[in-house]
Formats: structure tokens, C-alpha cells, sequence
């Protein structure tokens, strides 16, 4: 009876907390935000400044006691009283769409081999911004659950869902996972590659996200065409600025060493799989979700490498979203895939 209740009286919200973005989905009205997950602090009053798109644009260009944070490394919690602030502000903006009076019920989306201290940290992050009730998920399952794979029945699935700070490869059947391998090789890694070969093979330093558009505008990891873009940034050796013109070959080279890890860890992957699960795989093919998908040639480099047919989603970055989403419509029926709720997360 309580439980209809509530129903009435509070909103159900699903959030992908990502290193890169954070996407929240509102129950009846889909993905009401997509924002990165960027906090602006003044250092000297501590007061929060900006949120999300707000702050992202602060990035690189705020004076020295105002300092834009990414409060998630590699999906993990870096700075919790930052996390807080951001859960909140996304929370109250989500619950501002559809006013309910009771606080929302929340399942967030967290890195699969996600530690019983980070899970905490999640947890706790969410009860402070004002979540009644607060369910975990590991987001390659959310992200199976979102693109409607068959989690719940015997037949292998296998997902790799590519994400700012992590890679996350998962082997799905029976509503849980069979196998899975947690990568710190993702969009960021990428983007500090391209700096990294940047400031060596050009003698030109750029910032993070003139690295990120570079990689979307010409970032491939199979030559498809000729591609160049011209970048900016400061000589090392004058220290004035310089305009260099990049090619999609550069951008190859420059994250040519993290491809190759990536590729090594969906190896690791399928050489631990059970035979028979593994039969499925090669029959249904693997599936790409998350934003590093999107990186053209990666589903053509490992479907030639792995001889099995990889699969781009549409939509691959609210993959997860949606699949929070789906778990909060059916909860009973999906609670083998949480890793966690209010009574069964460890004690502080």
C-alpha cells in the first residue's frame, strides 16, 4: 500500500553517472538532462558556482579561486562533497519537471568491478542530494537492460560500453553477469594521448578539450578517408601561439597504444567465457555502447581482429540512462541485476 503511494507522491529518476557526462532519466517524461559532469568552486567562499554545461565552459579559462572540478576520475568519486553538490543539482532540476512531494527514488548507473568503498561513496553521495531510496547497478547491464538484449534469459550477450573514464566489457546471461573486465582506457585517455603526441611530435601544447574535438571531428581508428583539421595551441619553444594542421593519420598514431589495450582486454574477455556462452556471442555478435562508440572504425577494427560481428547501437551514449529507465519501471523484476540497495550495501 505504501508503495503506491509513494508512486503518487514521488518521482522516479534514473542517473548515469558518468566521468564525462551525466544523464538522467525522469519516469514519464525520458532523458530530461544531459550535462557534463563539471562543477565550478569559487576556493574562497567554497560556494558552488556552476553546474554542468555552466561550468564545462569555465574549463581552462577561470581566474586563480575559481576552479572548475570534475569531481569523477576513471568512475570513480574523486571529491564526494563535489559529487553531492552535482547529484543534487541534477536531482532538484529532474524532481523541478514533474513536482512531487516526497523525495525521488533513485538507481544510479556505477562502473562494473566498482569496489564496496566507491559503491558507498555512490550510495552516500545520493541519500545527501536528497534520494529517498537509492539502487546501484553495474552500467554494462543497465546499458544491455536499455538497448532491450535478452539480460534475463539463457543466452549469452556480450556488451562493451566505452564511457569517458572507463571501458566496461561484460559477458550477460541470466539477469547477472558471467564475465566481465573494468578498463581505465576510455574518451579521457584518448584525449590525453592526443595531447600527449601533440606536445612530442609537434611541439605544441593543448588543452583537454581541444584534444576531445579533435578526436571527434577526425579521430578514426582505421584509415575510412583523408581527413585534416587545424589546431591551436601554445609553441613550447616560443611560448606564442601556433596553428598546426593534423591529419586522422596523426590522430591514429597518437591513440594507436590505447586501441591496442582496449582490444587486449575484450580478448581477456572471451578467452575466460564458457564455451557455451561464448557460442552464443559469435552467433549474436558483440554490441558497442557509450560515447567512445562513436569513434569511427572501432566495431570494423575489432569485428576483423575478434572474426565476430560488432554492432554499433543507436544512440549509444543514453544507453544507460535508458536503461535505468527500464529498471525502474519493472524493479521487482530486475533486482538480480542491482549490486546493491539501502539493505544490502555494506556497513560504513
Amino acid at each position: 500500500m505504501f508503495k503506491k503511494f509513494y508512486k503518487l507522491i514521488s518521482n522516479d529518476i534514473g542517473i548515469d553517472l558518468g566521468t564525462a557526462n551525466t544523464l538522467v532519466y525522469l519516469k514519464g517524461h525520458g532523458i530530461v538532462i544531459n550535462e557534463p559532469s563539471v562543477v565550478a568552486v569559487n576556493q574562497k567562499t567554497n560556494q558552488i558556482l556552476a553546474v554542468g554545461m555552466q561550468a564545462k565552459e569555465m574549463l581552462g579559462r577561470t581566474p586563480g579561486h575559481i576552479k572548475a572540478i570534475r569531481p569523477l576520475v576513471d568512475g570513480v568519486i574523486s571529491d564526494f562533497e563535489v559529487t553531492e553538490e552535482m547529484l543534487s543539482y541534477f536531482i532538484n532540476k529532474a524532481d523541478k519537471i514533474s513536482k512531487k512531494m516526497a523525495r525521488p527514488r533513485v538507481v544510479v548507473g556505477v562502473p562494473s568491478g566498482t569496489t564496496n568503498v566507491e559503491t558507498r561513496a555512490v550510495y552516500d553521495a545520493a541519500r545527501s542530494a536528497g534520494a529517498r531510496e537509492v539502487y546501484l547497478v553495474e552500467e554494462p547491464m543497465a546499458a544491455a537492460i536499455g538497448i532491450r538484449l535478452p539480460t534475463r534469459e539463457p543466452v549469452g550477450s556480450m556488451i562493451i560500453d566505452i564511457g569517458g573514464g572507463t571501458t566496461d566489457i561484460a559477458v550477460i546471461s541470466l539477469g547477472g553477469i558471467v564475465k566481465s573486465k573494468n578498463l581505465k582506457i576510455a574518451g579521457d585517455r584518448l584525449n590525453n594521448d592526443i595531447i600527449t603526441y601533440m606536445r612530442d611530435e609537434f611541439k605544441i601544447l593543448i588543452g583537454e578539450k581541444t584534444a576531445e574535438a579533435v578526436k571527434i571531428a577526425i579521430g578514426s581508428v582505421i584509415p575510412v578517408e583523408y581527413m585534416e583539421t587545424e589546431v591551436r595551441g601554445r609553441d613550447l619553444l616560443t611560448g606564442l601561439p601556433r596553428e598546426v594542421v593534423v591529419t586522422d593519420s596523426d590522430i591514429r598514431e597518437a591513440i594507436s597504444l590505447s586501441i591496442k589495450e582496449l582490444v587486449e582486454g575484450v580478448k581477456d574477455v572471451l578467452e575466460t567465457t564458457p564455451p557455451e556462452i561464448l557460442s552464443d556471442v559469435m552467433h549474436k555478435g558483440i554490441t558497442l555502447s557509450g560515447g567512445g562508440a562513436l569513434l569511427t572504425g572501432l566495431d570494423q577494427l575489432l569485428q576483423d581482429i575478434l572474426k565476430i560481428p560488432v554492432y554499433v547501437i543507436d544512440d549509444p551514449l543514453s544507453a544507460v540512462a535508458r536503461g535505468t529507465g527500464v529498471i525502474l519501471d519493472d524493479l521487482e523484476s530486475y533486482r538480480e541485476a542491482l549490486i546493491g540497495n539501502q539493505d544490502e550495501l555494506p556497513p560504513r
